[in-house]
């Protein structure tokens, strides 16, 4: 008995220790061009209101959802941390780069498998899968930890002719009670990685903590 409170304490750091674990890493694809870059600092740029992907606007009647949003604030974040200008008012209309974001979310428990998914520009097309954050977490009920796959994608396409110049994607999976599943804060992780060293290497996948 006299060993109980050290087993207590060890059992209580390990509590803390999976509470404190950090969220998986972003795994992040890119593809470009090599024609002359869209993205050079000073181009203007305007958001196509029609989401790559939304599930609540699918299921609502085709309006961008507020958590859309969520990752469209994300984006331009980040779009203009590279230099790139909004344009607004009727400017828009004559802006070069036109942006479409797109997310997905889906839940799971224990060690499921993500279907592969596959990106590509200019008929360049690579796919990856399931390496991201399907492990089981500590869980002291018991029972396997139940996980939410998020997945965000962006595409640049020139917009006179509508050709792609920029498509990547950022997956990850995190507790689905844990912080970083709230989407405002799901958004900026996931559209940080996306566009960490933009445009990043075309092709290649990459792991971002």
């Amino acid at each position: 008995m006299r060993h109980l409170p050290a087993v207590l304490l060890g059992t209580a750091a390990l509590a803390l220790g999976a509470c404190a674990t950090p969220v998986p890493p972003v795994e992040v694809t890119r593809f470009h061009t090599a024609a002359p870059a869209g993205w050079a600092p000073g181009t203007r740029y305007v958001i196509d209101s029609a989401p790559l992907a939304d599930p609540a606007a699918m299921a609502g009647g085709g309006q961008p959802s507020l958590e859309w949003d969520s990752y469209r604030t994300a984006v331009e974040r980040q779009l203009q941390l590279q230099g790139l200008v909004a344009a607004e008012g009727a400017g828009a209309s004559t802006a070069p780069l036109k942006v479409r974001i797109g997310f997905d979310r889906s839940d799971r428990v224990g060690r499921g498998k993500r279907s592969p998914v596959s990106v590509g520009v200019g008929g360049s097309t690579g796919s990856y899968g399931s390496g991201v954050g399907l492990g089981l977490g500590i869980n002291l009920g018991g029972g396997p930890r139940q996980m939410q796959d998020l997945q965000l994608t962006v595409r640049l396409d020139d917009a006179a002719t509508g050709r792609a110049l920029w498509e990547g994607r950022a997956i990850s999976a995190v507790p689905v009670k844990a912080p970083a599943a709230q989407p405002s804060l799901a958004a900026a992780k996931l559209a940080e990685a996306l566009f960490k060293d933009f445009p990043g290497e075309s092709g290649r996948s990459i792991s971002v903590p």
